[in-house]
């Protein structure tokens, strides 16, 4: 199932959508649907990063430590 949504964008996107999908013989919707995806994968592994950096139970280890853990 999927759901129909509207949305505005600038002319100059617009005009980069249009000629994308006319290269690759795939409808605008499917190259929106794929740059949606992306993003929100980005955008959780971002929120990720993001707790782990403020999260005060999760140590920092040093680069000398991690590379003597790897043995490298």
């Amino acid at each position: 199932m999927s759901t129909a949504i509207s949305v505005r964008i600038p002319d100059d996107l617009a005009e980069k959508l249009s000629e994308i999908a006319e290269e690759t013989e795939r409808p605008k919707s499917f190259h929106i649907q794929k740059a949606l995806e992306a993003y929100l994968i980005e955008l959780a592994d971002l929120q990720v990063a993001y707790d782990r950096l403020h999260d005060t139970t999760d140590p920092a280890i040093s680069i000398e430590d991690m590379r003597q853990e790897l043995e490298l």
